[in-house]
């Protein structure tokens, strides 16, 4: 009986850290969304964009604002020149790349609509809008003359006369909406025919052969990979043409959630074949792309986030985890305390991997792991959807919804698609708030592992063969940096070194060569990458196979229990942190046009 016990529990063999870096996917997430950023960041430069010019335009901008203290004509213009001095506009391969990039188009009663349009359809559409672009082109003539006048009266009085200013702001603002209107009506006027089929096909090659890179190292069987990949690439198109479809997309139906729903759709009727879950790498995926996210987000931005943020995992992440320990092992008398701690760990810490860490340092048996990370996966496809709509429901700001969802969410991959179905700025900071959780994975690990050995069960956990933990702070250490997920450092060293490019080269240089130019690239592939990402989650989850977790007595309940109460203190705490002591952090995240 001891005999099957030992083979029965859950080990883990340490991968060598020079291995780890050639064969784990946290690492190649780093090297291939370096490879990415460096390529991008060449064919910004090769591109050359005239930045000098730029500076002749802020000058005007800045002598405009200080003589009038508004935006007038002149700014305005000098502004638009300005925004239009982008890499991503110059002919070369960072344009065409980019091109390839886009997402399937609106579409109203033909789906094929999204994916192509041919001659005469665009040429209909140019007829049908001629009219109006002759209605805005005559608008904007007769705003701009009646701003024009009104400015130049306001000038005359050297912008001294309250009463001018106000009303050479108000007709301002007028024309600046009759530019808006033109430059719709004329995109419309000057429809073009498209064919994204071509382009999709070739970005899916790069993609596959991108992560097959990485795949061969990691003994991926890339057979069964190259055989799935195109399906799951083709279910990531699909999500964008449903999310894309008018009555969907006003009723706010992302992409987000059509990937998993599709996923789904395959993995509880058919099921997912084995070459499918070959292809499904939805951490590889994930990881990639906020390795890409990164080099969007300066430096500034996560250290706001990252004080209030720290509040919100470091406080009450141990809090929760304790709690359910003792709740468990108090209340509900779980039998198993390697259950109990497996379990409170995937709930508050950070889904699968923290099961696997804590199972592995408790030396849980494989179906106590197994009954957590079912219960997880259960858990977490609710969580998706529930709460994101639970936030919009209530009209949570989407900042304390994002910090309440990266504390709360069970898996890095599943907050970013919580994030996206509230918005851009709740999806970056709960993003970045996991990744400060994730940070406790490996302190958690050592923490439970110590306890055990000194604690609960020193003559099973710390006997010999089970790879006893030396409890110095060096041990510590390593423990701790075996365990850390090493992806967020691409995310941190790609926010560094844009961060420095943009400082020593100047705001200029940033907007036109990386605002508009490596990040043409990085958001772009971003975008897709989560895609396929959250296809693949949706490929995983089989409600047939966990079948048992929802039937898991006590340890449902300690996961019901310890996630309830999880959900109301990070909520309780996001909202004091990021409402309330740091509210001015807040304020500069949404206007950051995240």
């Amino acid at each position: 009986m001891a005999e099957n016990q030992t083979e029965n529990v859950v080990t883990e063999t340490k991968i060598p850290m020079t291995t780890q870096m050639y064969t784990t996917e946290d690492w190649w997430a780093i090297w291939l969304g370096g490879l990415i950023l460096i390529a991008a960041l060449f064919a910004s430069l090769a591109a050359n964009p005239n930045v000098d010019s730029m500076y002749e335009y802020k000058a005007i901008m800045e002598r405009e604002q200080e003589m009038a203290g508004f935006r007038t004509i002149a700014y305005t213009e000098a502004e638009a020149s300005f925004n239009a001095v982008r890499a991503r506009n110059q002919d070369g391969l960072l344009k065409t790349f980019h091109g390839w990039l886009a997402t399937p188009a609106r579409w109203s009663s033909n789906p094929l609509d999204s994916l192509y349009r041919s001659e005469a359809a665009a040429a209909e559409i140019r007829a049908a809008n001629a009219q109006r672009l002759e209605r805005a082109t005559e608008r904007l003539n007769e705003a701009r003359a009646a701003a024009q006048a009104a400015e130049d009266l306001a000038r005359e009085a050297n912008f001294q006369n309250t009463q001018l200013n106000q009303e050479a702001r108000a007709l301002l603002g007028e024309w600046r909406s009759a530019r808006s209107s033109h430059a719709s009506a004329r995109s419309a006027a000057n429809t073009q025919p498209f064919n994204r089929i071509p382009t999709l096909l070739g970005l899916m090659v790069v993609t596959a052969l991108l992560f097959a890179i990485g795949g061969k190292f990691m003994n991926m069987n890339l057979k069964e990979y190259f055989i799935g990949f195109p399906i799951i690439f083709g279910l990531a198109v699909l999500s964008y043409v449903i999310a894309n479809q008018e009555t969907v997309r006003a009723y706010g139906f992302s992409y987000v959630l059509w990937g998993i729903v599709l996923g789904m759709l395959i993995s509880n009727t058919v099921g997912t074949p084995k070459f499918l879950k070959t292809a499904a790498q939805t951490e590889y995926f994930i990881k990639t792309g906020l390795v890409l996210l990164g080099a969007s987000i300066l430096v500034n931005l996560i250290l706001m986030v990252g004080l209030p943020g720290i509040f919100v995992t470091w406080v009450v992440t141990p809090i929760v985890l304790i709690g359910t320990y003792w709740f468990g092992q108090n209340v509900i008398k779980v039998e198993s305390k390697q259950l109990n701690i497996t379990v409170s760990s995937d709930m508050s810490v950070s889904g699968v991997s923290a099961a696997i860490a804590a199972a592995a340092a408790s030396r849980a048996k494989k179906e106590e792991l197994t009954l957590a990370i079912g219960m997880s996966m259960i858990f977490v496809v609710v969580m998706i959807f529930a709460l994101p709509a639970f936030a919009n429901w209530v009209g949570m700001h989407p900042v304390w919804a994002g910090a309440w969802l990266g504390g709360t969410v069970d898996n890095t991959g599943s907050v970013v698609a919580a994030g996206e179905l509230i918005g851009p700025e709740a999806m970056y900071v709960a993003a970045t708030i996991k990744m400060i959780q994730n940070v406790m994975i490996g302190v958690m690990a050592f923490g439970v592992a110590a306890y055990w050995c000194l604690k609960v069960e020193p003559e099973r956990a710390c006997a010999a063969g089970a790879a006893p933990m030396k409890f110095t702070a060096a041990g510590a250490l390593s423990e701790i940096w075996y365990r850390f997920p090493k992806f967020i450092l691409g995310f941190i060293g790609a926010s560094i070194i844009m961060t420095l490019l943009a400082e020593a080269r100047g705001e200029e240089w940033a907007y036109a060569m990386i605002n508009n130019g490596v990040l043409a690239w990085a958001n772009g592939l971003r975008g897709w990458f989560f895609a396929i990402a959250f296809v693949s989650i949706g490929l995983s989850i089989s409600y047939r196979e966990l079948k048992e977790p929802l039937k898991g007595g006590k340890a449902l309940i300690l996961y019901v229990c310890g996630q309830s109460f999880n959900l109301m203190l990070t909520a309780f705490v996001a909202y004091i942190m990021f409402m309330v002591l740091f509210r001015d952090v807040t304020d500069r995240l949404m206007g950051m046009g995240l």
